[in-house]
């Protein structure tokens, strides 16, 4: 975000870590978005386990299933939040926890960030959790049926926030890796 309010939200993938390991002669890397069309219907992708159907097909004009989504949020018509996180599927259910918790449970920019996570994609059948969910909510999910398991971490979403009194710009890096929040 800018002195003057232009704001980007940006949700970069290269897919799988470093994406395709080639580096084209401008100097950046190449992506290897095409696990994300279906290559076997029914069987799961080769990153993220995404089970898919022949409606994903490698053809032409197809483009690859995504889950990309930078977020801008505006309340009374400015400006709120402008959010994003790499993680394939796991994009939506990071993006939309970290939404939820600054627009509706009224957390700081950074505590919205650093909440714990949890995502679902439908097939499979299971519910990913962080480890800093407690073993009781855990079980209290499996006696329900749910099919549960540990992940070190869903997303790496970062953001900005402005405050709704003071216009304050509140930056937010993801604990979950290394990155940090810069203002100038």
């Amino acid at each position: 975000m800018d002195a003057a309010g232009n704001a980007v939200a940006s949700t970069y993938t290269l897919n799988d870590s470093y994406g395709s390991h080639f580096t084209s002669s401008a100097g950046f890397l190449l992506n290897d978005e095409m696990d994300d069309f279906t290559t076997q219907p029914g069987v799961p992708n080769a990153l993220f386990g995404l089970i898919q159907s022949d409606s994903n097909a490698i053809a032409p004009g197809h483009r690859p299933l995504s889950s990309m989504s930078p977020t801008m949020l505006l309340r009374d018509g400015k400006l709120s939040f402008v959010t994003g996180s790499p993680g394939g599927p796991t994009i939506i259910s990071a993006t939309l926890l970290t939404v939820i918790n600054w627009m509706r449970l009224g957390m700081e920019a950074q505590a919205a960030v650093n909440a714990p996570r949890f995502h679902h994609q439908w097939l499979p059948d299971q519910i990913l959790l962080e480890k800093e969910f407690s073993p009781s909510l855990e079980s209290g999910l499996n006696v329900l049926g749910h099919n549960t398991k540990r992940k070190g971490h869903i997303g790496l979403v970062n953001a900005i926030g402005i405050d709704p009194q003071t216009g304050e710009r509140l930056g937010a890096a993801d604990p979950r890796d290394n990155g940090s929040a810069l203002g100038y």
